[in-house]
């Protein structure tokens, strides 16, 4: 049995002064991870009614692609010790599909 794609919807909000900083860091890491062979999507959303709220939405193709990213130095550097830090707020879901749209 095929397993499902993995999907991670975060919302960040960002510390007041901080979203020039959080933006630079996070131009990185998106570039870095969609080049990871698992890495299916990653977009990068900004709220328009309040700028230094942040949205991402990250598929992975399986749990194994996941846990590469979370352990890669991308992610440790550019993620875990520069922009978590700079949040003063941080909403992780991490998902799977359960039903799929008819072909």
């Amino acid at each position: 049995m095929e397993q499902a794609p993995i999907v991670i919807f975060a919302k960040w909000q960002v510390a007041e002064g901080k979203l020039t900083e959080v933006i630079s860091a996070l131009a990185e890491l998106s570039k870095l991870s969609r080049q990871e062979s698992g890495n299916l999507a990653y977009q990068v959303h900004q709220s328009i009614e309040e700028v230094n709220r942040i949205f991402l939405f990250e598929t992975y193709r399986d749990e194994e692609a996941l846990d590469f990213h979370r352990n890669s130095a991308h992610y440790q550097k550019y993620g875990l010790n520069t922009i978590v830090p700079l949040l003063s707020h941080r909403e992780v879901s991490i998902t799977k599909e359960i039903l799929k749209p008819k072909a």
